[in-house]
């Protein structure tokens, strides 16, 4: 497998390794993977969650139009 990073992701990745928190490039870019997967893990998590919340919650009688206009409303 071959990765590309960024000068600034390189960087990054050579810093980790110089604080002495990692022994090589491998071991830091297998923790942010490994973050990654619980961050997404939770954030669909919570999505699924706030889909329900929707799906049982009480309909409401405004109209989509009558929703953009209150959100347009808001923003100015």
């Amino acid at each position: 497998m071959n990765v590309s990073f960024t000068k600034k992701q390189e960087e990054y990745i050579s810093n980790q390794i110089e604080s002495g928190d990692f022994q090589n490039a491998s071991e830091v870019v297998r923790d942010a993977l490994r973050l990654h997967e619980i961050y997404r893990h939770r954030l669909i998590q919570d999505l699924k969650a706030e889909i329900e919340k929707g799906w049982e919650g009480t309909s409401s009688s405004r109209s989509i139009k009558d929703i953009i206009k209150s959100n347009k409303a808001k923003q100015e």
